[in-house]
């Protein structure tokens, strides 16, 4: 009796271990089998994700070009003011982009800054007898503003002759060709005279002085080149124009 429940005993505890051994393999099994499907699934998802993101990029890059194929090009009509007493020119895009001034120097852009300091030399020499020949205080102002406009464009123009190697004209340069400019008689005259005399031989030269520097400075619109000097010569026009105005006024009034 006993040995038959032995045999029973044993028979048990050798048909427990089978079923653990057989239940930790199908475990093992089903954990391979999941982890190989979760890698599937993630290859899966990494595989979607860098074909999005290449045809992002694909579509982009076409967008980009598909812009900048169908960019519009301006056929619009340029409208070129014209030098002073010329009139406004409507020019293509084409003209447009070759109506450009030169940035290079030619003789008539070094003629008129060489110049142009030897006049504006004059033109301060005159300004500096106001304050103590004057009698009006509205032509003190004047002079006084004259000084402050040109000698500042005396240094610019200078510095702009070093930078390009140029020489600086002389202190005492023959100018006898310079429109506008007085004899050395006339600026012994103006040195001379003092109150209501000083103040109407000042207007009249002043005003013959500015309307020189207005044809010089028209010249170098004309036959200069240099974008630089072309600014310059344009705000010489502008701003000695405004200022024959107001003598003129002070002349009649």
């Amino acid at each position: 009796m006993r040995s038959a429940q032995d045999s029973r005993k044993r028979s048990a505890r050798a048909n427990g271990g089978r079923f653990a051994r057989d239940g930790r393999a199908r475990l093992a099994r089903d954990g391979r089998a999941r982890l190989a499907r979760d890698g599937r699934a993630r290859l899966g998802h990494v595989f979607v994700a860098g074909v999005a993101f290449l045809f992002s990029a694909c579509s982009l890059s076409a967008c980009a070009e598909d812009v900048r194929e169908s960019a519009p090009v301006s056929t619009a009509p340029v409208i070129a003011p014209g030098r002073p007493g010329e009139e406004a020119r409507t020019l293509s895009p084409a003209e447009a982009a070759t109506a450009v001034p030169s940035p290079t120097v030619n003789a008539a852009d070094v003629r008129y800054v060489q110049d142009m300091i030897v006049h504006h030399r004059q033109a301060l020499d005159m300004a500096a007898l106001a304050p103590s020949h004057a009698s009006s205080a509205k032509l003190k102002a004047l002079a006084a503003r004259i000084h402050d406009v040109q000698e500042p464009e005396i240094r610019v123009m200078t510095s702009w002759l070093d930078r390009e190697h140029l020489p600086r004209p002389d202190h005492h340069a023959d100018h006898d060709d310079m429109p506008g400019m007085a004899t050395p008689e006339q600026m012994k005259a103006l040195r001379a005279a003092s109150g209501a005399t000083f103040d109407s031989l000042f207007l009249q030269m002043m005003v013959a002085h500015h309307e020189g520097a207005i044809a010089m400075a028209t010249t170098a619109l004309t036959e200069g080149s240099h974008l630089t000097i072309e600014q310059w010569a344009t705000d010489v026009i502008a701003e000695q124009t405004a200022e024959i105005r107001r003598m003129r006024e002070m002349r009649g009034a």
